[in-house]
């Protein structure tokens, strides 16, 4: 594929390689249609920038010499940007401080030319697990916090006081209402929050607060 993007279903994951050397891209193009990954290519970073989609699955491989701006600079560009999505660099050159500054922007591998065909497979793998991991603890963040927004005040204070360890007693001395009161607030958030249990209630709450 080209800069004129992927044909592949949105839901395979794409793999967008900016490099402005056609060998490269030509090499990932034969590697991700063995992998059954639609890809993109570009030769510069502004394109990249100018036609990202953040729903698209996938990930990023990103040279580091490029024309204009560079590797490094897209990195803190996304960065800013608060953008979410595995890179792995590659570079023709050897460069310890860079590809320590790489990681620290972010980056999850680093590649050097030339690389083994297995290393490529690896690294795309590997970042494009990580985006899925990333997507599913999105969604179900996503999914928990619209559970919560469905909680009147109450029943979010009764959740935290239940979360925390306390009876419904305790809980009805601390609101100035009756066990029996909390006990309906209670079960209202179990049934809202889906939550089959307590334990259950309570990780949902962790994963909502991480």
């Amino acid at each position: 594929m080209t800069e004129n993007g992927p044909d592949l279903s949105p839901s395979i994951p794409l793999v967008r390689v900016i490099d402005d050397e056609p060998s490269i891209c030509r090499l990932f193009e034969r590697v991700c249609a063995q992998l059954g990954l639609a890809i993109e290519t570009f030769s510069q970073a502004e394109t990249f920038l100018d036609k990202y989609d953040e729903k698209r699955p996938g990930c990023v491989v990103l040279d580091v010499h490029l024309p204009s701006m560079s590797g490094l600079e897209l990195l803190e560009e996304v960065s800013q940007r608060g953008w979410s999505i595995p890179f792995v660099i590659i570079s023709g050159k050897a460069e310890v401080s860079t590809a320590i500054r790489a990681f620290k922007l972010g980056s999850i591998d680093f590649l050097e030319k030339p690389f083994a065909k297995d290393e490529i497979e690896a690294a795309i793998r590997k970042a494009v697990a990580i985006d899925t991991e990333l997507r599913e603890k999105a969604a179900e963040s996503a999914e928990i916090h619209g559970r919560i927004a469905k909680l009147t005040p109450r029943e979010k204070q009764v959740m935290g006081l239940v979360v925390s360890g306390k009876s419904n007693r305790i809980i009805a001395e601390e609101l100035g209402v009756s066990p029996k009161t909390v006990e309906v607030h209670r079960a209202n958030v179990m049934q809202k929050m889906q939550a089959d249990s307590l334990a259950q209630l309570v990780k949902m709450v962790v994963a909502e607060h991480r």
